[in-house]
């Protein structure tokens, strides 16, 4: 059976069943902080497992994606090596939110096996909880598995739990023994390659609390999970996965690829590389990008890790984007059919991963020279030190786990305690310098020991509202000449999310104390203030707060114009791009985001105008706040991974345009923005790209100065130009000199015709007018008799003839007559005045017939 047809029958089965099929969750859960990539069926189901959440089914089914490269659940390394790990792979499940339980789960599962696929029952084998008599006896006497084969493990084997506390509850395996000993239960949960785990029937009855006592959920669920591909090879009769139409499609495309046969040595490189250019197209599509930290490091090192065995093939190239097609249209019937997503993400997947290819090449081809100095260097030791690998990985992002891959290829130990300690002492000294850089010029340190928190009430935000407040001093610290006031309200808003603090002054008696700096600390608003002339403060005595409305203003207009960019930014480039960091304050905006790539001009001016229209759309703000975290997952407000959600969180909300959660101060509507110009766009880190840009008076500033810069511009250029036109008529001059004295030779030989001088010859003129010139300096210096040159002007050929007023006068030669005859041998024709004629003709060939023809030509004309 193909693997399209195995799914659909897990699914059709469970459609008779009453379940409602539910689409894949994506495997990027970005309202999942705890997890780096979804790695099992039950993530997009676990607020109901926890009780935050319901759906209106209570029978599910479906196939998920999943991505085990972390934490417990990491194959990573197995990967490529075996036959049946992987770091991308099918999880079909089905789910009962508090409806049926163990015995249903249990007789269905040995029926869709049994009956429906047909497997051999006497090589099947069922695992329960020790102690769960319930699921054993469901076997025994609702299925004719051989009692012998069902078996009993503890906690590690059949216990499922979601974290330390929390639901949990025993589970039911269902085991297949390939091997010819298929009757023996010691190779049950034994990690033999022949005796593998098919399906886990998880029994979620439990919650355990911090003390580690369960205690009995009022609802009980179940929660399975059936490894797709381990099931579809099994189904085929396969000992590998890799010998399935899921994978061999892409082995097939690596051998031709690399010239080499899946076979021998070649086998783990090319089943590493089928298995992790699946995860990187599924991951990528998700929105997920290669980088430096958390979940796209992960993803940097999968693509790493697959180039590097593509090495191994000799294909030095890049290679991993080639096989995307493959993933979506060949792989397992076409994956791209399945899941849509990675079929419209397909030009994106491929170009993320040439992209980080191509980077990547440049540091492998460094880094292996580095690296084969250091094992030649090392002597009898075989061991790389701490400091050659962090030397690899600091100087040239030689990723670790590729110098132990290689190390252990050479036979050599790698000191990882070593580099560990060098990494630490940098992470230290990048902690202190960032101390030193925010503890500006006001000295905060000690504040927070300074106040008695737990007695002051924290302070209540009322800058969305008004920017004047009138209220009390409730506490406060003066050091020097900086006093520290902590009011119950204000409208001072404290820099958070990027936003910088809001500036403006405090009133108390009569004294205008100007704010600093305003923090944050333990929900308490800290407002710095300047106090030379040493204001004694009291507590309770009334003080008038006052934000800066204009610079309130341009920082509203630069922040809510962020929402609008990475808004638009999805739109243009796609989803996998998400906010990587920000800054805004009065004068401009600064927003990082993940991009693979170098924006184009194209792509600035379509992202520019794509906000400005908006902005012009005069699209009305609604902040929703203290809202449900789940109300706000269902508005679909962007959300990303490493970002903390409380229960209650705030929606900035531009119609439909841009939803994301943001605590921060904004315009009321897009067209207070004015508008939107981008100044500069950068690169920040490897797959993060920086955009700066400005607003309203920052943006009205910016074209005064470029126009300014273009009218200085212009007129340095008019400058440039006039001296251009001097140079050139100089230069002119020059030629022009240095060719007249070149007469010097046609003057010294005349030939004479009826007494008559006749200067004749060609020249090199640039141009009928410098011909002309230079046959009117022949005419000065002859005095007397007639001066023909000739000279190839370009593909043609010019002449000029001229007379000397005598010869005018007394032999009537005319210069006209003269010129017009000599045209005729070079197939052109001319005419003038008397004294000067010019000519033109066609072929260049007979320029020394036609200043042969000179004298016949005076000759028959005297």
């Amino acid at each position: 059976m193909t693997s399209k047809e195995i799914r659909n029958q897990f699914l059709q089965f469970f459609k008779d069943k009453e379940h409602k099929i539910v689409p894949s969750a994506p495997v990027v859960p970005y309202d999942d902080p705890t997890l780096l990539f979804t790695n099992a069926g039950m993530n997009q189901f676990k607020d109901v497992f926890l009780g935050q959440g319901t759906r209106d089914y209570k029978r599910a089914a479906d196939t998920q994606k999943c991505i085990r490269v972390s934490g417990k659940h990491n194959d990573l390394e197995e990967v490529g090596r075996d036959t049946y790990h992987h770091t991308f792979f099918e999880m079909l499940g089905n789910w009962s939110f508090g409806d049926y339980y163990k015995k249903e789960a249990i007789t269905w599962a040995w029926e869709l096996m049994t009956d429906v696929w047909k497997l051999p029952k006497e090589r099947l084998w069922a695992t329960v909880f020790r102690t769960d008599d319930e699921a054993f006896e469901i076997w025994k006497n609702h299925t004719d598995i051989n009692p012998a084969h069902i078996l009993r493990f503890d906690e590690k084997d059949n216990f499922w739990e979601m974290g330390e506390t929390g639901p949990c509850g025993p589970s039911s395996e269902i085991h297949i023994n390939l091997s010819d000993d298929y009757d023996n239960p010691e190779l049950v949960n034994a990690d033999d390659p022949m005796c593998i785990e098919l399906w886990n029937l998880v029994f979620i009855q439990s919650f355990r609390d911090a003390d580690g006592m369960l205690h009995d959920l009022p609802q009980k669920h179940i929660d399975t999970g059936m490894g797709f591909e381990r099931v579809v090879a099994v189904l085929n009769g396969k000992n590998s996965n890799y010998d399935t139409d899921i994978f061999i499609p892409l082995l097939e495309n690596i051998a031709e690829l690399s010239g080499k046969k899946y076979e021998g040595e070649n086998e783990a490189a090319m089943r590493v590389i089928a298995d992790h250019v699946r995860t990187l197209t599924f991951a990528i599509a998700d929105g997920a990008i290669p980088g430096n930290e958390g979940r796209s490091y992960v993803l940097r090192r999968i693509l790493r890790r697959a180039a590097r065995f593509g090495r191994e093939l000799d294909l030095n190239k890049p290679f991993l984007y080639k096989l995307v097609d493959v993933v979506i249209d060949e792989a397992g019937g076409g994956m791209g059919e399945v899941f849509p997503e990675i079929k419209g993400n397909r030009e994106n997947i491929k170009k993320v991963i040439l992209a980080e290819e191509e980077s990547f090449n440049l540091t492998l081809d460094r880094g292996i020279v580095l690296f084969e100095n250091i094992i030649a260097s090392s002597g009898k030791e075989k061991k790389i030190s701490g400091e050659d690998v962090f030397k690899l990985y600091d100087t040239y992002g030689f990723p670790v786990d590729l110098v132990e891959l290689m190390a252990r290829e050479k036979g050599f130990d790698v000191d990882i305690k070593g580099f560990e300690a060098l990494m630490f002492e940098q992470k230290q000294r990048a902690r202190e310098s960032t101390k030193k850089k925010i503890a500006g010029a006001y000295d905060v340190d000690g504040i927070e020991q300074n106040f008695d928190f737990d007695n002051i009430p924290q302070t209540l935000f009322c800058g969305y509202e008004k920017l004047k407040k009138i209220t009390t001093v409730l506490d406060f610290i003066t050091k020097e000449h900086t006093s520290f006031i902590i009011l119950p309200e204000t409208p001072f808003y404290s820099e958070s999310g990027g936003q910088v603090s809001d500036k403006g002054e405090l009133v108390v008696e009569g004294n205008e104390f100007e704010v600093l700096r305003v923090l944050k600390i333990k929900g308490r608003v800290i407002h710095v203030v300047e106090n030379k002339n040493g204001f004694e403060f009291k507590k309770g005595m009334s003080i008038l707060a006052e934000v800066e409305e204009e610079f309130r203003w341009d920082v509203m207009r630069n922040h809510s114009a962020t929402h609008f960019l990475h808004a638009t930014l999805r739109k243009v480039l796609g989803t996998h791009v998400k906010q990587a960091g920000s800054h805004v304050n009065g004068e401009r905006l600064r927003f990082d985001f993940t991009h693979f790539s170098k924006l184009t001009e194209e792509e600035i001016e379509k992202i520019e105008k794509r906000i400005n229209t908006a902005i012009r759309k005069n699209i009305e703000l609604t902040h929703h706040r203290d809202i449900p975290f789940e109300e706000a997952k269902k508005m679909g407000a962007l959300m990303f991974f490493g970002d903390k959600y409380g229960d209650k969180v705030n929606v900035v909300q531009f119609g439909d345009y841009s939803v994301e959660f943001c605590g921060g101060t904004h315009v009321q509507n897009s067209s207070q923005i004015e508008c939107f110009k981008i100044t500069q766009e950068t690169s920040v880190a490897s797959g993060v790209r920086r955009i700066e840009a400005v607003t309203g008076k920052g943006a009205e500033a910016y074209l005064y100065a470029k126009e300014h810069e273009l009218k200085t511009a212009g007129e340095k250029i008019a400058k440039l130009n006039e001296e251009k036109r001097k140079l050139e008529k100089t230069i002119a001059d020059l030629e022009i000199k240095s060719k007249l004295g070149g007469l010097d030779s046609i003057l010294n030989s005349p030939v004479k015709v009826k007494d008559i001088p006749v200067f004749k010859g060609e020249v090199a003129a640039a141009s009928m007018d410098e011909l002309k010139t230079m046959a009117d300096e022949l005419r000065v210096k002859m005095k007397s008799g007639v001066g023909v040159l000739i000279s190839p002007i370009g593909e043609k050929v010019g002449i000029v003839a001229v007379v000397s007023d005598d010869l005018i006068k007394e032999k009537k030669l005319l210069a006209g007559k003269i010129v017009g005859q000599i045209a005729k041998v070079v197939g052109g024709g001319g005419g003038g005045r008397p004294h000067l004629a010019t000519a033109g003709g066609k072929d260049v060939s007979k320029i020394p017939d036609a200043l042969a023809a000179v004298e016949s030509v005076v000759e028959s004309q005297s």
